[in-house]
């Protein structure tokens, strides 16, 4: 059992992380959809309303469509361009172990089944990652459209107004500063840790060069 969590402890840090990080949201977007109900003398929502409302439901795929997003942007933009200095990229003019075929190690059985299968299955494997995150993106952009939406519809109905359609939500300038507010962000920190890798070390991570590495040296190795 150590040795398993030992093995897996980022992906297990995170999470708990995470799940910490969506109950500190839970209550705190409960507390202020209290307070701004309060203001307009309607009774307090119960937490389980309050968690399959609107509001909640749109901060919360706001935020994972940014993330997803930007990882996505992070596996293809360094699949095809450069930046001489940093881990984070490959070298501009060296082979790059990612860059071989596939079919050189089709009969390596410890390949993964699709390489070993080749054909379309060893191409669609090639770019499974970048699909899978573009998916997560998309899924994520619909669902935070979707309870946007609904958040707003909460809102005017909070106010007496006219609850607006799906589609003029989506034309809105508020539902676009929804997400500009977030994508620009994730690209900044993306570039910024890019950039400061070049110069910058941290000991022991595999996102740092060696701590010894010329500024020049390009990727971990």
């Amino acid at each position: 059992m150590r040795r398993w969590l030992r093995e897996h402890g980022l992906t297990l840090t995170l999470l708990g992380l995470f799940a910490l990080s969506v109950i500190g949201q839970v209550f705190a977007g409960w507390y202020t959809e209290n307070e701004t109900r309060a203001h307009h003398h309607l009774a307090e929502a119960e937490l389980a309303a309050y968690l399959g409302g609107g509001h909640f439901l749109s901060s919360l795929f706001e935020n994972w469509e940014s993330e997803f997003l930007q990882m996505w942007a992070f596996v293809m933009l360094t699949a095809y361009m450069f930046q001489r200095g940093s881990p984070e990229s490959k070298h501009p003019d060296e082979a790059s172990p990612q860059d071989q075929d596939p079919r050189l190690d089709a009969h390596n059985p410890d390949a993964p089944l699709p390489v070993r299968m080749g054909g379309a299955w060893a191409r669609l494997y090639s770019h499974s990652l970048g699909m899978a995150l573009l998916a997560l993106f998309l899924l994520s952009f619909a669902l935070h459209a979707f309870h946007s939406a609904r958040s707003a519809a909460e809102d005017a109905h909070m106010h007496g107004e006219t609850a607006p359609s799906l589609l003029s939500h989506l034309m809105s300038a508020q539902f676009w500063f929804e997400s500009f507010q977030n994508w620009q962000s994730e690209f900044l920190s993306t570039a910024v840790l890019i950039v400061l890798a070049i110069w910058l070390r941290e000991k022991g991570s595999p996102e740092s060069k060696p701590v010894a590495a010329p500024h020049a040296a390009t990727g971990t190795d």
